[in-house]
């Protein structure tokens, strides 16, 4: 029993003694930084801006459409009965509340289509972020622009130009 502890003990001592002998390697990397700079990315934000200048126009000619209808009102509202200026009012009130759902669901459809053409490409940053750091014998990459990492040294290896060339990026 004695010697069953012994031998215990000197494996236990044996692995720690291992184990700190080991070189761990981490690294570091801008996902935010990286992302915006590949051609991908660039790409994406032009087909985005795009969309968005559609909607915006649309949303303008909506808006135009309102200012011609309200003063077209305000110069009969004082010659209209009651029940034509209640019904103006109505359908200007109708308009703009239309406006107010385009805008919205404007916004939502930007944020899907954003979601639509970042998402290959964040897949795309994950697989070459994970080839780096199995080429490298990394047992962790750190993503420095959520500023989680408090400290990194020089031997903290910089995987931001080996992700770039596995990307094919410059």
């Amino acid at each position: 029993m004695k010697f069953l502890k012994i031998l215990v003990v000197l494996t236990a001592f044996a692995f720690i003694g291992k184990v700190e002998a080991q070189d761990l390697k981490f690294g570091h990397v801008n996902i935010t930084e990286l992302v915006s700079q590949l051609p991908d990315k660039i790409n994406a934000d032009k087909e985005l801006q795009a969309e968005a200048t559609k909607l915006q126009e649309q949303l303008q000619v909506m808006e135009q459409d309102l200012a011609k209808k309200y003063e077209e009102y305000m110069a009969q509202r004082d010659t209209l009965p009651d029940l034509i200026r209640a019904t103006k009012e109505k359908e200007i009130q109708d308009y703009q509340q239309r406006m107010q759902q385009y805008s919205q669901m404007a916004q939502q459809s930007l944020g899907q289509k954003e979601q639509q053409l970042l998402q290959p490409i964040i897949t795309k940053v994950q697989k070459a972020i994970d080839e780096v750091g199995q080429e490298q014998g990394l047992i962790y990459i750190f993503d420095i622009s959520t500023q989680v990492v408090v400290y990194h040294s020089d031997k903290s290896v910089d995987c931001a130009p080996l992700v770039k060339a596995k990307l094919g990026a410059q």
